[in-house]
């Protein structure tokens, strides 16, 4: 299944995460008055915007199944990265590690997503550095309410594996809900070179999404992952890992280990 939708911004808003807005503009911390004022000044842009302007979705569910450390999306393979330093509970976890593995011969579910904005939003107050400022964190913060939008509608429909699903906001953008969706470039995905996987599987140009050779994403405001639903899937930081497993991760994707090198070099051991 693939779906390609758009939302008008008053469909997201109360979906922002303003805590991460602050943090952007250094506010955390600072009186509850100034961070409520600049909340209220992003609130009327997006009044100012609404006729104009709006965000876009592209996911699809596939049929999925890991071997070892590589899922398989339908056809397509996917090789993850896996700790290499045991964490609290002295496992070293994969992503891999939360979809059914072939040899139970139960099929499973794996959904790929993108989100984006109209570009022309990032684009605004070119010769006003405090609105173009405004402008493009406000941005990043609907195409990420987008994704909390979109997979809500997943969840409860489109997949239908939580239907009686039934959480408020605060409960949303604290992630109560069942499963993850780990965007790439983040700690248990931090490869951006999977965006070029991403975008062959979901066809991230049809809603204005390109990729830069280094598998960024632009407009900026935009975000890609993958959606897991098993009820113990959790977060968690990839952390550094060795010339070994950059060897053996680069032999999997079918990719130059030199050139693996640049996408993963934030994460080798140092």
């Amino acid at each position: 299944m693939r779906k390609v939708c758009s939302y008008r911004l008053s469909e997201v808003v109360d979906y922002i995460n303003w805590l991460y807005f602050f943090h952007a503009w250094e506010m955390n911390g600072k009186p509850r008055e100034a961070r409520e004022a600049l909340r209220q000044e992003a609130l009327q842009l997006v009044d100012d915007w609404e006729r104009r302007y709006h965000t876009h979705a592209v996911f699809q569910l596939f049929d999925a199944y890991s071997e070892g450390d590589d899922v398989w999306l339908g056809e397509t393979r996917l090789p993850m990265l896996r700790q290499q330093r045991p964490n609290a509970q002295g496992v070293c976890l994969s992503l891999a590690d939360f979809v059914s593995p072939r040899s139970k011969g139960v099929t499973d579910r794996v959904g790929v997503f993108a989100v984006t904005v109209d570009a022309a939003m990032e684009k605004e107050y070119a010769h006003d550095e405090y609105q173009r400022l405004l402008a493009q964190t406000l941005a990043d913060r609907l195409a990420e309410a987008t994704v909390e939008k979109m997979h809500l509608e997943v969840r409860r429909h489109w997949w239908g594996y939580a239907p009686d699903e039934q959480l408020s906001i605060d409960q949303l953008l604290r992630e109560e809900f069942q499963g993850i969706r780990p965007a790439v470039g983040y700690p248990s995905l931090p490869d951006t070179s999977v965006n070029f996987v991403l975008n062959e599987l979901v066809g991230m140009k049809e809603i204005g999404i390109h990729l830069t050779e280094h598998g960024a994403m632009r407009p900026h405001a935009s975000v890609s992952g993958l959606m897991i639903a098993h009820p113990k899937a959790h977060y968690f930081d990839l952390g550094p890992i060795g010339e070994d497993q950059l060897t053996d991760y680069a032999g999997r994707r079918g990719i130059p280990v030199a050139m693996m090198r640049r996408f993963l070099e934030s994460s080798m051991l140092k």
